[in-house]
C-alpha cells in the first residue's frame, strides 16, 4: 500500500463510489461522536442501515485495488494462522490465511486500519498481501483456526512432559489459571469438539501413541495423537470430572459433567471401557450448538410436521420416538416437549441423564444406587398431577406397562424405544409384555426417524448412475450426485446431516388389528393399501433424487428396515 492510500477516508471512498450522500455521512459521524462505544465508521453506517456490510467492504476493495473475498469455504494454512498472535487477531479482526511465494496472505475487517497492518508487519516480519473478508466470517475463521492452533499446542506441551510426575489441580475445568499441560490439551479437545459440531470424542490407547478421534456427521475423523504415556493422566483427569472411580481400571464405567469452558456451557456423558493398552474413553456431548434443517418444524419435512402435530392434539395416550443410538430422537423429543410446554400444562420427565434443562418443566434424573429408577420414578410423577409425562427411554417391561396404564389414566406419556421402523414398534411392546389390548386403546402414533449425511456442498459433483444403483434406488434418473472430498469435509464427501422420519398414526382400524392380534403383515398391508405410511426408504429415495444424499448413504441407513 502507497503513501498515498494512507490520506484515504472511508467517508470519501463511499461518496466518491456514489454509495451515500453528504448528508448520510454527516448523520453517521454524528452518531459516532455521541456513541459513549468507541466505533469505527464502518460499523457506524452498518448498524444503521446506510450501507451494507457487502457493499461497504466491495467499495472499499475496489478503492484500494484489492480482493474482496468469502474466507467461509476457504482452506486455512494453520501454519500462516500461528504467525499472528490469538489476541492481535481477536483485536484488529485479522488472520493469515496463508502464504503465497513467501509473502502472507491477510484478510482483514478493516483495510484502512493501517495500525493494525503495522503491527502485523513487525510481527511476522514478512510482506503482507492484504485481502478484505466480512467480520462474521473472519470472527468464526478466529475461533475455528486458533482452536485448531491451541490443540496443536497443547499436544505438543503434553508430549514434552510425557514421563513427568504431572501435578493435577483439578478445579473446574473453566478455570483459567490451571495450565496443566494435560488439562489444557483436554480442555482444547473438548473446544475443538464442540465447535466442530462433533458427536463424540474418542480417545483411543495404543501401544505407541493414544489417538483421538472424532464423530463429525455420524463419521469418524482422525484429529490428534500424543504419546501413549500420557494416557493414564488423561483418563484420570477426565474420570475426576465426571465423577468416576480414578482408582477402578479394570470395570467399565460411566460418568457426567457439567462445566463452563471458555464461552461454551458444556454438557458431557463420558463413558470408559477397559481395553488391551488403557482405558478407552468416550466423551458425548449432549447438547450441541448446530444448527438442523427445518428447525422450526422439529426437523421434519411440511407434511412429516403436520402428521406430527395431529398426533400431539391427543389429550392423554402413548407417542414412541424410535431408531438406534444416534439418530436424533432424543432431540426431536427435547424439541417437541419443549414446544409442548408453552400450553398450560404441567410436564414432568425422568431420564437417564437429563441432557439439557428446560423451563417450566420438572425434570427428574434417574439413580438407579439410590433405587430411582424409569419406573419406580414414573409411579411417583402419576401421583404429581401431570398433564404430560416425558419417559427418557423405554428399557424394560415395567417401564413399558406403567406408561400404558398411565395414558389411560388421562395422561399424554412420551417416550423412545430402540426399534428399526414404526411398525415394528408394535411387535417390540408387545413382546416386552405389553397386553394387546391395553397397547390398542393407548397408542396414538410412533415416530421413526434417522439422521442422514448430506452431500458436500464444496465438492459437490454430479454425474450419471450405473445399473446397480439405479436397481438400488428402484427409479431411473439420469443424473445423481456426490461428494468428491475436499478439505471443509474431511474428504468424506458428506458436510451436515438431515432427518427422515417414518411417522404411524394410530386410527380406529390399526387400534382393531392391534387388539385382534392380527400378524405384523395384516398392520403392513393396511397402511400400504391406505396410504397411510411414507417409509423411511420413501423418503430417502426423495433426497436422492434431490441430490441432497447419496446412493451409498440410502442403502446404509435403510439396510435393516
Amino acid at each position: 500500500m502507497g503513501a498515498a492510500k494512507t490520506q484515504l477516508r472511508l467517508g470519501e471512498i463511499l461518496i466518491e463510489g456514489g454509495h451515500i450522500t453528504v448528508e448520510q455521512l454527516e448523520h453517521a459521524l454524528r452518531i459516532q461522536r455521541e456513541s459513549d462505544e468507541k466505533k469505527r465508521l464502518g460499523a457506524v453506517l452498518i448498524e444503521n442501515n446506510i450501507v451494507s456490510e457487502t457493499l461497504l467492504n466491495t467499495a472499499i476493495a475496489k478503492r484500494l485495488n484489492i480482493r474482496y473475498v468469502s474466507i467461509r469455504d476457504a482452506k486455512i494454512d494453520i501454519e500462516a494462522v500461528k504467525k499472528i498472535p490469538k489476541a492481535v487477531a481477536i483485536k484488529h479482526c485479522l488472520i493469515a490465511v496463508a502464504f503465497k511465494q513467501g509473502v502472507l496472505l491477510l484478510c482483514i475487517n478493516d483495510p484502512l486500519n493501517y495500525y493494525a497492518i503495522e503491527d502485523v508487519k513487525l510481527i511476522t516480519g514478512m510482506q503482507l498481501e492484504v485481502q478484505i473478508s466480512d467480520r462474521d466470517e473472519i470472527v468464526k475463521a478466529i475461533n475455528e483456526s486458533y482452536s485448531e492452533v491451541e490443540t496443536q499446542v497443547a499436544a505438543a506441551s503434553a508430549n514434552l512432559s510425557a514421563g513427568e510426575n504431572i501435578a493435577f489441580s483439578y478445579v473446574d475445568i473453566s478455570a483459567s489459571a490451571d495450565d496443566t499441560p494435560v488439562v489444557t490439551f483436554i480442555n482444547s479437545i473438548l473446544y475443538k469438539g464442540y465447535t466442530a459440531g462433533a458427536s463424540d470424542i474418542h480417545i483411543e490407547p495404543f501401544e505407541e501413541i493414544t489417538m483421538v478421534r472424532m464423530r463429525i456427521d455420524g463419521q469418524i475423523v482422525e484429529y490428534v495423537s500424543v504419546s501413549s504415556s500420557l494416557h493414564g493422566s488423561i483418563s484420570a483427569r477426565i474420570k475426576i470430572l465426571s465423577g468416576m472411580d480414578i482408582a477402578e481400571k479394570r470395570a467399565p464405567q460411566d460418568g457426567h459433567f457439567r462445566a463452563k469452558l471458555q464461552e461454551l456451557e458444556l454438557n458431557v456423558r463420558v463413558s470408559s471401557l477397559p481395553t488391551v493398552f488403557g482405558e478407552k474413553i468416550v466423551l458425548r456431548f449432549l447438547s450441541g450448538g448446530g444448527v438442523s434443517d427445518n428447525a422450526g418444524t422439529f426437523g421434519m419435512m411440511p407434511d412429516d410436521y403436520k402428521k406430527m402435530m395431529t398426533i400431539l392434539q391427543n389429550p392423554h395416550g402413548v407417542i414412541y420416538f424410535t431408531g438406534p443410538t444416534g439418530s436424533g430422537k432424543t432431540t426431536t423429543l427435547y424439541s417437541v416437549i419443549e414446544m409442548l410446554s408453552k400450553r398450560k400444562v404441567n410436564i414432568a420427565t425422568v431420564e437417564d441423564p437429563v441432557e439439557r434443562t428446560l423451563p417450566k418443566i420438572n425434570q427428574s434424573q434417574v439413580n438407579p444406587l439410590a433405587g430411582l429408577t424409569f419406573a419406580s420414578a414414573l409411579r411417583s410423577i402419576l401421583r404429581q398431577d401431570p398433564d404430560i409425562v416425558m419417559i427418557g427411554e423405554t428399557r424394560d417391561t415395567e417401564t413399558a406397562q406403567i406408561s400404558v396404564r398411565a395414558a389411560l389414566t388421562g395422561h399424554l406419556v412420551i417416550s423412545t424405544l430402540h426399534t428399526n421402523d414404526s411398525i415394528s414398534s408394535i411387535v417390540r411392546l408387545i413382546d416386552m409384555g405389553v397386553e394387546d389390548y391395553l397397547l390398542a386403546t393407548s397408542l396414538v402414533g410412533i415416530i421413526a426417524q434417522r439422521l442422514v449425511k448430506k452431500i458436500c456442498t464444496t465438492c459437490y459433483t454430479e454425474y450419471k448412475p450405473g445399473e446397480n444403483e439405479l436397481r438400488a434406488i428402484g427409479a431411473d434418473v439420469p443424473v445423481l450426485a456426490h461428494g468428491k472430498g475436499c478439505h471443509l469435509c474431511a474428504n468424506t464427501g458428506y458436510k451436515g446431516r438431515i432427518a427422515v422420519h417414518e411417522i404411524l398414526v394410530i386410527d380406529k382400524a390399526i387400534s382393531n388389528l392391534i387388539s385382534a392380534k392380527a400378524p405384523t403383515e395384516d398392520i403392513y398391508d393396511y397402511v400400504f393399501k391406505n396410504n397411510k405410511l411414507k417409509t423411511l426408504q420413501t423418503s430417502l429415495q426423495k433426497l436422492v433424487f434431490e441430490r441432497k444424499t447419496t446412493v451409498e448413504e440410502m442403502i446404509k441407513v435403510t439396510y435393516s428396515v
